[in-house]
């Protein structure tokens, strides 16, 4: 019979681990949380210190009900939770259990940490435990509790003041803030007009370009050429000149390697690498900590997943340092250990950051134990944390000055001469601007050159990019909102609700989103605040070192945010969602509004109910009385629910038939019919699969037997057997990265295969 009891969060962090730890362990999961507060109001209670109501998390009480009966039968209990705040939060919940059932009387309870699932590290550190650190537990019941007062007092105050089901989170609204700021910065946006001139000359064989950068002694700024006519008098002016080279200048320049992963950059280039969403990065990531089998047992291959630390430790080091020293040429090993400054002034510095266990697992060893996403993601981490015990890359870089008459054209070529880190890993990063680096002719001092062309070159400023997953990710890092390992949650949540919408890898705000932030900054300006969020999270930061105490931290918050709630309920629900338009009621003369419904917002007469004008937002009242007119009837047809006429309607999401003694009646139907794909259905294999709209209008494919079948996939469908798992269909994607593949819409299995390559980047025509 074991004596020892090792509790993890994980089933596949105890299978894993039971091969450690041999016959006299028990090893049993906790399966996540174990308890939470009660979901009904007063789980927190401000007036007595903020005692928290916890209840044990229905969907785990069976898994809690195993702990308990193993404790009963051994002498010691280990709580092996994940080494973060909480994790120990878990193990305090898991004692405060027992404690309850005086089970651990006469037994030790002690809490172990491994920030690696490697035989070693876990017997190391059940040789080394330790009591429960009550700080780290404090700094997370203070989160908790902060996230339940916000939640619970002003979710309600948005299902009265703007539509049943809303919710507010404490994290969750500033990065609302974020993307709704964004959209209204990009819809104020207003273009403007600019001209650059260029030269395009030769050497031998060798074309290169240079770019107008200084005329008559003055430097040009980006708007020196406003428009069409200065650059035709400016090209004039150069024109008939001869082009002579004024001066060369050469520099050598060095790039110094990324630090190794944190969490907030392995999401950032998991999202802008590999594709993947922050959530499936985390997730993967996971697996790859909690072990996998590699056929000589099971190992965790990473360090642990959530830190914010840049740390490595000093035998990982002398591993990687070691294994540069064996495969690479000797100048691709720096002198001393590269090391990296945490920029997060609360990094836990007993974490590392993210690393394999062991370097001599590479990548291609690893593959056939592997997912297709574990392998992505595994061969990245491995890479970047080789890189960064690398060697700088170096570059030749030559600026090249060209007088033409009395401006001076400048061209900047660079030459890698020395790959370095690059050999291995480069980071990727967001919205980049292409540089121009072309490869320059030797040239000298005085060399006269032929002026082959000279032109100029129209355009337009650009509005700030939308955010992509990984410059939120990089945003709520640099804004200090919510914690690396909150990021996914907080996105996953945004979409979940419906505030975003994922369009083309890019966020938007829904029209819910859009007000639920107003009423937000309006009227709770301090909570969506960045610098008050990044305040509160360093306090939180301040009570897990022991500096802080988390009561008066929940003081001070709830006695300015309750005020604030009791200020804000005489607002009226008309207040919140409906905008005044200058415009009158085509059919009363009283003034329209912008309301917000169901679906979203639309224009609406403010003499309802007496007068019933609506139309849509960003319809003029022209369009709308055109299409009011006269409902077009669909002959010969009747509705095949209760005979009446079809007339063709339009709705939110453009026009559809639909029955003309609608609300009696609700039948509806799709104005074109789906184009039928002819490819039939994997799953039923009786329905076929069509090309069907989503809400937002994004093209999908699904069974045409819809709601029997309901199996969609985004990706045109093709009548072809994966080779890898056999699922009888596959997938046409197409990405800027990899081009044209046919791919198995089942993600566990991964196959693609390449049909077209990515296409070039298009050079300007002038």
């Amino acid at each position: 019979m074991p004596s020892n009891l090792l509790i993890v969060e994980s089933p596949s962090k105890a299978k894993t681990l039971k091969k450690y730890l041999g016959p006299d362990f028990e090893v049993l999961a906790s399966y996540g949380h174990v308890r939470d507060l009660v979901p009904k109001n007063g789980a927190v209670d401000p007036e007595k210190d903020f005692a928290m109501k916890y209840q044990v998390v229905a969907r785990n009480s069976k898994h809690v009900d195993a702990i308990v009966k193993a404790v009963a039968e051994v002498d010691h209990v280990y709580l092996a939770t994940d080494p973060d705040r909480e994790g120990e939060a878990i193990s305090w919940h898991l004692v405060e259990i027992l404690n309850k059932k005086k089970l651990l009387k006469d037994k030790t309870a002690q809490r172990v940490v491994f920030h690696e699932i490697t035989k070693n590290a876990v017997l190391d550190a059940i040789a080394n435990p330790r009591p429960i650190a009550q700080d780290l537990v404090d700094a997370q019941q203070a989160r908790r509790a902060l996230d339940y007062l916000v939640g619970f007092n002003l979710s309600p105050l948005l299902w009265k003041k703007i539509r049943r089901g809303l919710s507010a989170g404490r994290v969750q609204s500033p990065a609302l803030r974020l993307i709704c700021e964004r959209e209204n910065e990009i819809k104020a946006f207003v273009e403007q007009e600019y001209w650059s001139v260029h030269l395009d000359s030769h050497k031998g064989r060798t074309k290169f370009s240079a770019k107008l950068t200084t005329l008559a002694g003055t430097k040009l700024d980006q708007f020196a050429i406003p428009d069409e006519a200065e650059q035709a008098s400016v090209l004039a002016r150069l024109q008939g000149h001869d082009a002579v080279v004024s001066s060369i200048e050469k520099k050598k320049k060095s790039r110094s390697p990324a630090a190794p992963f944190t969490t907030s950059t392995l999401q950032q280039e998991a999202v802008r690498k590999l594709g993947m969403t922050t959530d499936r990065a985390m997730r993967t990531a996971q697996q790859l900590y909690e072990g996998v089998d590699i056929g000589q047992g099971t190992v965790g291959l990473i360090t642990y997943m959530r830190t914010d630390s840049v740390a490595l430790a000093n035998e990982a080091v002398e591993e990687i340092r070691a294994y540069i020293g064996e495969r690479f040429d000797a100048e691709h090993l720096p002198k001393n250990p590269v090391a990296y400054k945490n920029k997060s002034k609360n990094a836990q510095e007993a974490h590392e950051a993210v690393r394999p266990t062991s370097i001599l697992r590479a990548p291609e060893m690893m593959k056939p134990f592997l997912s297709a996403d574990q392998f992505k993601l595994y061969d990245m981490i491995w890479k970047r944390t080789l890189a960064c015990q690398m060697a700088p890359a170096k570059f030749d870089t030559t600026s090249v000055d060209i007088t033409v008459g009395d401006g001076i054209f400048r061209a900047s070529g660079q030459v890698l001469v020395f790959a370095g880190f690059l050999s291995v890993y480069e980071e990727d990063v967001d919205d980049a601007e292409d540089e121009e680096n072309a490869k320059l002719p030797l040239l000298n001092e005085g060399d006269a050159l032929p002026v082959d062309k000279l032109y100029g070159s129209q355009h337009f400023t650009q509005p700030p990019p939308r955010f992509s997953e990984a410059s939120l990710v990089k945003s709520l890092e640099e804004f200090g909102i919510g914690r690396p390992s909150t990021y996914a949650s907080i996105i996953s949540t945004l979409k979940d609700r419906e505030y975003v919408i994922l369009d083309k890898k890019r966020f938007y705000p829904t029209d819910t989103g859009d007000i639920v932030n107003r009423f937000l900054t309006e009227h709770f300006a301090q909570y969506v605040d960045y610098n008050f969020t990044a305040k509160l999270e360093n306090q939180l930061d301040e009570i897990a070192s022991g500096t802080r105490q988390w009561v008066p931290v929940m003081d001070s918050f709830w006695k300015g945010f309750s005020k604030q709630l009791l200020e804000k309920e005489g607002i009226s629900r008309a207040e919140v969602t409906t905008e005044s338009l200058d415009e009158a009621c085509p059919k009363c003369s009283k003034p329209l509004s912008i309301k917000f419904g169901k679906r979203g917002r639309f224009i609406a007469c403010t003499g309802y109910p007496d007068c019933d004008y609506t139309r849509n937002v960003g319809e003029t009242a022209e369009q709308a009385a055109a299409e009011a007119e006269a409902p077009t009837v669909i002959e010969d047809r009747p509705c095949p629910e209760c005979g009446g006429e079809l007339h063709i309607k339009k709705g939110r999401f453009g026009k559809f038939i639909g029955c003309a003694n609608y609300p009696k009646c609700k039948h509806i139907e799709p104005l074109e019919k789906p184009r039928d794909t002819g490819v039939q259905c994997p799953e039923c294999k009786t329905g076929s699969l069509i090309e069907r709209k989503s809400r937002y209008g994004k093209l999908f494919y699904s069974c045409n037997t819809y709601p029997k079948c309901k199996y969609a996939t985004w990706n045109p469908p093709v009548a072809e057997a994966c080779p890898q798992c056999n699922w009888p269909i596959l997938t046409i994607k197409i990405t800027k990265r990899r081009g044209t593949e046919k791919v198995c819409p089942q993600k566990e299995c991964g196959y693609a295969e390449q049909i077209a390559p990515p296409e070039a980047k298009v050079a300007d025509a002038e």
